[in-house]
């Protein structure tokens, strides 16, 4: 890795993780923060609003991601950085790879989160296993009509693309 890039890291990673310091002790949520980048710049923060907003999918990472889409104008982060305070939990590293962001860069890993309570290993197995072997049963029913819509989303003219 280029010296100059590592420096920006460090400097976008340190502000991810002084959100996590400042909003944390304010108890809006969990110890973590997030920023994304573009093209050199911030153009989100987010912070761990769980606690605060009563949202379980209000983590530092989805929250920044949808701020850095509003800002952006658009549906992904082509082009983008998410600079996160800690590796992110699956449905975070889902909503990156849904967002498309180019890298994530990470301080603290899942050990350090499960050593303070926060242990995403029973999501990560749980995907894994078959649906039928996991611990929220999934039941599947009208899967015909579902299709049928999708199959008109797809033939639409002029549809979004993704």
């Amino acid at each position: 890795m280029n010296k100059a890039y590592a420096s920006s890291d460090a400097v976008f990673l340190r502000r991810a993780i002084c959100l996590a310091r400042e909003r944390s002790q304010t108890k809006a949520g969990g110890p973590f923060g997030a920023v994304v980048v573009c093209a050199g710049k911030i153009v989100s923060r987010g912070w761990n609003k769980v606690t605060s907003s009563n949202d379980p999918t209000a983590h530092a990472e989805i929250v920044a991601i949808r701020a850095g889409c509003r800002k952006l104008g658009r549906f992904h982060l082509h082009d983008c950085v998410l600079y996160t305070s800690c590796e992110p939990c699956p449905m975070c590293l889902g909503a990156a790879y849904w967002a498309r962001v180019d890298r994530i860069v990470y301080a603290a890993d899942r050990q350090d989160a499960a050593k303070i309570g926060f242990d995403d290993a029973r999501i990560y197995s749980e995907l894994s296993l078959s649906r039928d072997l996991r611990l929220i049963r999934m039941e599947q029913l009208l899967r015909e009509e579902a299709v049928s819509v999708m199959q008109a989303w797809k033939a639409m003219p002029n549809r979004p693309r993704y």
